[in-house]
């Protein structure tokens, strides 16, 4: 799936000043994930599993 098909946004948490961060695009098969301060660089996507435990760990859950 090319880039400009995902539908990209960043955390609500993510300041409004274009602070630096990642942005995520959800598909039904996968998690895509980018830098916010370079567009133009690969990005990489995980499962839909995989992306659960990764955000249970990061919430310290």
């Amino acid at each position: 799936m090319s880039t400009r098909e995902l539908t990209w946004f960043k955390s609500s948490y993510s300041g409004s000043q274009g602070d630096d961060c990642v942005e995520v695009a959800v598909t039904e098969q996968a998690i895509h994930v980018r830098d916010s301060k370079d567009v133009t660089c690969p990005h990489f996507a995980v499962g839909r599993e995989e992306w659960a435990r990764f955000v249970g760990f990061a919430a310290g859950s």
